[in-house]
């Protein structure tokens, strides 16, 4: 499977985004996703998720059989749960931590730190059971789920994507109530970020990994015509968004608009939101691919690549850059902009050296260990013992 650079750039993108974006007084929070689109790096990074299931499952598939590619995403969504479990604990230290050192941050709700300490086990198995999905790691549970259910959804699509994508949607309409059914620490009970309504986005990038080539095929004789409905998609999301960081003088263009989309809702993935994204990636893809691939070509570019390409290794130092530079932020108070922009300029750069340390070295270690179970399964195999 051929990589793409402007995926990998994207990805990079979304979790810088997503740091600074939970550092309340950060600098480079205000020229992010949110201040000129109507969708965030979330949805971004589910897109994207989506998409690249879609891509490894088409390849997998072909070269080793649809089994293995269900094996491989079941580990997958083990690796990220155990990954969500550890950063979470983690980042509840790091928390307890700058509490106890007169660091005072509001990136994260303070309690994680007194339960860390007062009952780690209970902390970690609140967050393995999904009873507690501690914020900025809380997208890690949706995506267990969303990866884990790939593996029988995935299948179904490549049998019967129309009937697949009708359920999708019903079940993406019905999604508040069916959340609230789900047991959990918050009062209104389920998943914060809903799972019921978030796999709509999620099999929608899968859909284009699997399907790409089919898909342009179809949609290419009418790319002027669509390119021109996404970009007023896109506008229609961005005049609300800044319609309404404009205020009260801008409050006949909102109320008019309020008109069309009715409310956001975020966390059971808003409709406004969900086509504004869409509409996004079809501008990224078609009329502007040319200008991506020059731009992931870039020394940013292949920076935020390395980013990207780190997994769930980038992930987790996102998340705790983001509560240490938050910290350093608020510390001592009323920093000058220029101070507080220093402090996100060193998160970046730490978060793209330990996406670097982890291509350069822990890849290559845990392809290494991949490959050696594999080898000892196919031996066992050879010898006809039963593999344990």
């Amino acid at each position: 499977m051929n990589r793409l650079i402007a995926l990998d750039m994207l990805r990079g993108y979304a979790l810088v985004s997503i740091m600074v974006n939970h550092m309340p007084i950060s600098v480079m929070r205000w020229i992010t996703l949110p201040n000129f689109s109507i969708f965030d790096a979330s949805e971004l990074f589910v897109l994207l998720s989506g998409f690249l299931v879609g891509m490894v499952w088409r390849s997998v598939e072909a070269k080793s059989g649809r089994r293995s590619a269900q094996t491989r995403f079941a580990r997958r969504s083990f690796e990220v749960w155990r990954a969500m479990v550890v950063g979470a604990g983690l980042m509840a230290l790091l928390s307890a931590a700058l509490w106890a050192s007169g660091r005072p941050h509001t990136a994260i709700w303070t309690q994680y730190s007194v339960w860390i300490l007062e009952n780690p086990l209970g902390f970690l198995a609140a967050v393995g059971t999904f009873w507690l999905q501690p914020n900025i790691i809380d997208v890690l549970a949706v995506y267990v789920v969303l990866i884990a259910a790939a593996t029988v959804v995935v299948p179904a699509m490549l049998r019967w994507p129309l009937q697949v994508a009708v359920a999708s949607v019903a079940l993406w309409w019905f999604a508040p109530q069916l959340n609230g059914l789900i047991p959990n620490h918050r009062s209104q009970g389920g998943f914060l970020f809903n799972p019921f309504g978030w796999q709509m986005l999620f099999l929608t990038g899968t859909a284009m990994g699997l399907f790409r080539q089919q898909l342009m095929a179809r949609l290419w004789p009418w790319r002027h015509l669509l390119t021109l409905l996404a970009a007023g998609m896109f506008a229609f999301g961005s005049a609300i968004v800044i319609g309404a960081a404009i205020g009260e003088p801008a409050l006949p263009l909102r109320e008019a608009l309020k008109l069309v989309y009715g409310t956001i809702d975020k966390w059971n993935l808003d409709g406004t939101r969900y086509l504004a994204i869409v509409a996004a990636a079809w501008l990224v893809a078609v009329p502007l691919a040319r200008p991506m691939e020059w731009l992931a070509a870039s020394r940013l570019g292949v920076a935020l690549q390395q980013i990207g390409r780190g997994g769930l290794w980038s992930f987790i130092a996102c998340v705790l850059l983001s509560v240490l530079a938050d910290a350093f932020q608020m510390t001592p108070p009323d920093q000058p902009s220029w101070q507080r922009l220093a402090v996100d300029l060193w998160a970046c750069l730490a978060l793209w050296w330990i996406s670097a340390l982890w291509l350069a070295y822990g890849a290559p270690w845990q392809r290494a260990r991949k490959d050696c179970r594999a080898a000892r399964r196919q031996m066992k195999v050879a010898a006809g013992r039963p593999i344990a």
